[in-house]
């Protein structure tokens, strides 16, 4: 059942990294070209409700925030519809709204970051990343309001560059062909062992329950996605 499931399957992505802050300092250390950043909290599938009567609320993957304050939506989209800029957009504005509580400073707002991991290079132009910043257009400098978002080809392949080395191990199905260590135990935990398969049976299990509940769909469309999971 889980031989053919990789990182870049957003459920099974969001079950590696769940509470996995070794996994995590990776991924975003590579993705910043950096070797020191530090992870405090790591959260799969956390909620936000949007405050807005009958507004849209959203679910994050991954929500991770670091020693410095710094929040980190991490997405996972396997269709080109799930990377709309659009989304991107307003899953930082929702980061946001989360941030202050009643009478905190603006000034107090820590930097957010947005960033969708997509099985096909959304934007074409055969780059490992996009930074998307605000910028003053009379000026080009940034408006440095704190504000990122980041899109990471997942199809973006260079065995010598370190997010080639990530998008492969993202890639991959079995974790004896990945680069990174920290994600091949991961992986290896829980395609492997009877304790981290049947941990993976059980939360995809209760995903597909929930979404049985929440939608309203046919006995034939039940047996479908049953099957995915």
């Amino acid at each position: 059942m889980l031989a053919g499931f990789t990182l870049l399957d957003d459920d099974f992505m969001t079950i590696v990294f769940d509470r996995n802050i070794v996994a995590t300092e990776l991924v975003l250390n590579v993705i910043f070209g950096r070797n020191d950043m530090k992870v405090i909290e790591v959260v799969a599938q956390r909620e936000y409700k949007n405050p807005v009567t009958g507004g849209r609320s959203i679910k994050l993957d991954i929500y991770a925030r670091d020693s410095d304050g710094k929040v980190y939506d991490i997405e996972v989209q396997n269709d080109d519809a799930g990377a709309d800029i659009h989304r991107a957009r307003f899953h930082s504005s929702m980061l946001d709204t989360k941030m202050l509580k009643e009478k905190q400073k603006f000034k107090e707002i820590h930097d957010s970051y947005v960033i969708f991991i997509t099985k096909n290079d959304y934007m074409k132009m055969g780059l490992p990343t996009y930074h998307v910043e605000r910028t003053l257009q009379e000026t080009r400098t940034l408006f440095g309001d704190g504000s990122h978002i980041i899109y990471v080809n997942g199809s973006y392949k260079d065995d010598a560059d370190p997010v080639g080395k990530l998008m492969h191990d993202f890639r991959c199905t079995s974790a004896v062909d990945m680069f990174y260590q920290e994600l091949a135990k991961s992986v290896r935990h829980f395609k492997e062992t009877e304790r981290g398969q049947n941990q993976v049976c059980k939360a995809m299990e209760m995903t597909a329950e929930q979404a049985m509940t929440t939608l309203k769909i046919s006995d034939a469309d039940k047996v479908v996605l049953a099957k995915r999971f």
